[in-house]
């Protein structure tokens, strides 16, 4: 009889999570890195907000063109100065450590702003603020999904950059909060910044009440403690023979050792050494390059050249719809975050794409019509698509960018190619900051067509090149672009030491074939309620987990 196949799916907890106390504890100590995000979102619209406020433009002499010019790139250019050492400094010393690197800097940015009477001290807190968000949004991420429930990851972690949205709505409302409380006064920009300080000061003082990604302690060594805390928040508290336990450790380490034979070096250029490598790469750069490069820029960053160019001016209907907006985002993030398990990966991709690449052209038909024969009628109804743009935009990019980047990353160069797809977004940005707003003056909606041809382009890209990652353990994604036999080898690693752990009296009749896998003692039959065991030979990956949940005590 053939031996079955057993996956992750076997040892999972079944029920809803929260009443899992570890996963539960788990969850809510990942609120802390989580926060990142939003703190992100809040700085990136902050400046935007003060900007309008009339006691910031009083107290820096309401500067304009160079002086305005570096102020908004100042956050980008603290950013760029401090990402060709995030990554080491995650790899060296945890994502704990760097991301209190991060807030202690970003605090230190956060005071200078928020006392500053000068620009070249208001820019100076700016570039501080960049550099600290830098080494935060590299290291938050890689804590989240190094360390969440398996079944959770793609969801959690998708969470983490829909996330922005929430700090940037709430930076708009601090500041409007704020001068309708105090018009003339200098606290009316000074308290949302007091605010800002929030996230940094929670992370300083709560960092290190939760553990650090199992992951980076095996790989520096610290397997016990690693395995402690797989135990702890992945089992529930049960001891570290729990097979779901064992699974996990064994697939970590195994995957180590391949990325190790597979990799001669850790540095930068690693990132482009192997086949496989450089597949995620293209993958990586080209999603960057989408996820700023679909007109979303355009909208982003100069909404009122969008909205004047099909004749809205009044400046309460724009502050409506761009409010409107935003709100809207988050909901449609939310949304493609809750769906990335139930649709897949590049299902969400392939939709959002096609989506906006539909919803564009009409956008751009719309704008082309009321520009061109003053149709009142195209003016309008350009509102909604540009609503159904971002509704398909959100539902992939946004919740997607930073979780598929990490999940396709093997651990060894993780950090450092997360760090590269940070670098795109970030040059991409700068593109579109100096670029757009000279071209929609230079040629108006005839603009749009550039972005029509390029939508229609990441489409056969997206089709041609994303890999779908539903279903599987960190690992075993890693690992798919680096041949057919590497995945169905790390599967059965984790799965063989996970099943002797479960063997009372067990011994192997022939040397193990998995000699590289701590094997530990027997465990009691009574494996506890919080995981079941299933025997499958189902190859399919898609739905391991899709509908784990609901499988009965017997096995079905």
């Amino acid at each position: 009889m053939a031996v079955p196949a057993w996956t992750i799916a076997d040892f999972i907890h079944r029920g809803p999570w929260w009443r899992n106390r570890g996963i539960l504890l788990l969850n809510i100590y990942l609120l802390l890195p989580l926060l990142t995000s939003m703190m992100n979102g809040y700085d990136s619209s902050l400046v935007n907000g003060l900007q309008i406020l009339p006691a910031w433009k009083d107290e820096f002499h309401n500067p304009r063109g160079k002086a305005l010019g570096l102020i908004n790139a100042a956050q980008m250019i603290g950013g760029l100065l401090g990402l060709p050492f995030t990554p080491y400094c995650s790899d060296l010393f945890g994502r704990r450590v760097t991301l209190f690197i991060g807030s202690v800097l970003m605090l230190g940015g956060v005071a200078t702003q928020a006392t500053a009477h000068s620009v070249a001290q208001f820019v100076g807190a700016r570039v501080l603020i960049g550099a600290g968000l830098t080494f935060g949004a590299n290291a938050a991420p890689l804590l989240i999904t190094e360390l969440a429930y398996p079944t959770q990851r793609g969801q959690i972690t998708s969470i983490y950059n829909s996330s922005w949205y929430m700090g940037s709505i709430v930076a708009a409302w601090a500041c409007f909060g704020a001068f309708n409380g105090a018009p003339n006064s200098e606290w009316s920009w000074r308290i949302p910044t007091v605010i800002q300080a929030l996230g940094p000061v929670l992370q300083i003082s709560c960092i290190w009440f939760i553990p650090e990604s199992p992951r980076w302690l095996i790989s520096t060594g610290r397997e016990g403690k690693a395995s402690h805390i797989l135990a702890r928040f992945h089992a529930n508290g049960y001891d570290e023979r729990d097979p779901l336990v064992v699974f996990e450790m064994a697939q970590i380490r195994h995957a180590l050792k391949m990325e190790k034979e597979i990799s001669k070096t850790s540095s930068f250029m690693s990132l482009i050494a192997t086949p496989g490598n450089r597949k995620r790469m293209r993958i990586i750069v080209g999603i960057a390059l989408f996820s700023q490069w679909s007109g979303n820029g355009l909208v982003s960053y100069y909404i009122n050249l969008v909205l004047e160019g099909v004749g809205i001016n009044s400046t309460s209907t724009k502050a409506a719809i761009n409010g409107g907006l935003q709100i809207w985002n988050l909901l449609a993030a939310f949304t493609g975050a809750f769906l990335v398990d139930r649709l897949g990966r590049r299902t969400l991709f392939i939709i959002s794409t096609a989506g906006m690449l539909i919803a564009f052209s009409i956008w751009t038909l719309t704008t082309a019509l009321f520009n061109t024969v003053h149709i009142t009628a195209a003016a309008r109804a350009t509102i909604p698509f540009i609503f159904i743009f971002y509704l398909f935009y959100d539902i992939a990019y946004t919740p997607m960018l930073v979780a598929y980047t990490l999940e396709i990353l093997p651990f060894a160069i993780r950090a450092k190619g997360f760090a590269v797809m940070n670098l795109t977004v970030s040059l991409t940005l700068a593109f579109n900051q100096f670029v757009n707003p000279w071209a929609l003056d230079a040629i108006g909606w005839k603009y749009y067509l550039v972005y029509c041809g390029w939508l229609g382009f990441e489409l056969i890209f997206i089709l041609t090149f994303i890999v779908e990652t539903r279903g599987r353990t960190l690992e075993e994604t890693a690992v798919l672009f680096d041949g057919e036999e590497k995945p169905a080898d790390l599967a059965a690693m984790g799965g063989d030491a996970a099943t002797v752990s479960m063997s009372r009296g067990f011994v192997p009749s022939q040397p193990s074939p998995i000699d590289d896998v701590f094997i530990p003692p027997e465990k009691s039959e009574a494996l506890g309620e919080f995981f079941e065991l299933r025997r499958t030979r189902s190859t399919s990956e898609m739905d391991r987990w899709e509908h784990s949940s609901g499988l009965s005590k017997l096995g079905v």
